[in-house]
C-alpha cells in the first residue's frame, strides 16, 4: 500500500460491520436475562436499571469487578470458549452475595485480536447462562477489537456486577464472635485462581487432556466453571443469620477470611473435614506443590465460607443439602487477634 492510498480501519484490523453484526447475534440472548427493572435495549449508550426503593428502607448498593485471569488461554485450547464467560459473572456475583446483596444485573468488556461471531456469542451466552443463574440481568458491555495489542486470536473478559442490600443487613463480618461455626461450602473445582500455574503445570507435564478422568476428562476437569453461589446464600438468608462470608478466590483461606475476621477473634480451620476433591491432588501431584502453598493459591474444595452461629449448624447443613448444595462443618471462631490458623 502507498503513502497516498486512502486508508479504512478495517485496513487497520477493526472491522466495525463485524462490531455490529456481534451486538445483532447477541441480542436476543441479551434480552432473555431481561426482567421488568430494564429500561434499556442493547446498543445505547448506557444501561437504564430501575431501582426498586420501595422494597428498602435503606437501599445500599453493592458493586464488584473482576476477571478469568489466564483460565481464558486454558478455554481457548480446549475449545470451551461457551464456558468462560459463567465464570466471569461468578467471580463478580460471589463477591456481592458475599456481602449479603442480592446481584441485580452485569454488564461485561470483551477485547480480542480480531473479532468472530460464532466465539463473541459464544462467550456472551456463557454470561447470560451465568446472569441467568445469578437471577441478573445483563444489561450492556462493550466488545473491543485491538489488533497489535492482543495476539491473534487471544481475548480477554472483565465483569462488572451491582447488588444490592438492606443497610441493617449489610454482612461485613463485626457480628462474627467467639464460639460461631464456620461451614465451608463445596466449590466445583479450582474457579477461575491458580491458572497460571495449573498451565505452568500444563506446559511441563504435557498430560493428555482428553484422558478419561473420573466421570469426565481431565480438560474438563480443568476447566469446570466457578460454581455460582448466589441462589444457595439467598435461600439461607431468608431463615437464618449469618454473621460472616467469604468467598475463597486468590489466597485461599487465609487472605480472604482475615478480610471480614474482627480483630479481637481467630478462625481455626480444620483442613481434614471435608474430603479434597481429585482435581486438586492431580495438581499438586503433577506440579510437587506444597500444602501450604496449594492452600494459599487454590480454594481445596471449599469455595465459599460462611460464619454462623454454633447453633444453627445442623439446619443450615441440612438446608444446603436438600438444594444439592454439599457444604461441612470446618472450623470454629475462638477468642484471638484476628488469624487464621489452619490445621
Amino acid at each position: 500500500m502507498g503513502k497516498d492510498e486512502s486508508l479504512t480501519y478495517a485496513d487497520s484490523g477493526v472491522d466495525i460491520d463485524t462490531g455490529n453484526e456481534v451486538v445483532s447475534v447477541i441480542k436476543s440472548i441479551v434480552k432473555d436475562t431481561h426482567n421488568h427493572s430494564v429500561l434499556s435495549n442493547i446498543g445505547g449508550f448506557g444501561g437504564l436499571y430501575e431501582l426498586q426503593t420501595k422494597d428498602y428502607n435503606r437501599p445500599i448498593l453493592v458493586s464488584s469487578t473482576d476477571g478469568v485471569g489466564t483460565k481464558v488461554k486454558l478455554a481457548q485450547q480446549l475449545g470451551k470458549n461457551h464456558l468462560i464467560g459463567i465464570d466471569l459473572v461468578a467471580m463478580c456475583a460471589n463477591d456481592v452475595i458475599a456481602q449479603g446483596a442480592k446481584p441485580l444485573f452485569f454488564l461485561d468488556y470483551y477485547a480480542t485480536s480480531k473479532l468472530d461471531v460464532i466465539n463473541a456469542s459464544q462467550i456472551v451466552s456463557g454470561i447470560a447462562n451465568g446472569c441467568k443463574e445469578s437471577g441478573m440481568a445483563l444489561i450492556g458491555g462493550e466488545t473491543a477489537e485491538m489488533p497489535g495489542l492482543y495476539k491473534s486470536g487471544d481475548f480477554d473478559l472483565a465483569g462488572f456486577c451491582v447488588g444490592v442490600v438492606e443497610f441493617d443487613e449489610i454482612i461485613d463480618g463485626k457480628n462474627i464472635k467467639k464460639d460461631n461455626a464456620v461451614i465451608g461450602i463445596s466449590s466445583s473445582g479450582p474457579h477461575s485462581n491458580g491458572y497460571s500455574l495449573i498451565r505452568k503445570i500444563i506446559s511441563i507435564q504435557e498430560p493428555d487432556l482428553y484422558v478419561k478422568f473420573g466421570n469426565t476428562t481431565l480438560g474438563d476437569a480443568l476447566i469446570e466453571p466457578t460454581k455460582i453461589y448466589v441462589q444457595p446464600i439467598l435461600n439461607l438468608l431468608e431463615r437464618f443469620s449469618i454473621n460472616g462470608i467469604a468467598h475463597i478466590t486468590g489466597g485461599g483461606f487465609k487472605d480472604n477470611i482475615e478480610r471480614i475476621l474482627p480483630n479481637d477473634c481467630d478462625v481455626m480451620i480444620e483442613t481434614n473435614a471435608w474430603e479434597q476433591p481429585k482435581i486438586f491432588k492431580w495438581i499438586q501431584n503433577q506440579g510437587n506443590i506444597s500444602k501450604s502453598e496449594m492452600l494459599r493459591t487454590f480454594n481445596c474444595g471449599i469455595g465459599m465460607v460462611l460464619i454462623v452461629e454454633h447453633s444453627d449448624i445442623n439446619e443450615i447443613l441440612g438446608t444446603l443439602a436438600q438444594i444439592d448444595c454439599d457444604a461441612y462443618q470446618i472450623g470454629d471462631v475462638t477468642k484471638g487477634s484476628g488469624q487464621i490458623i489452619l490445621r
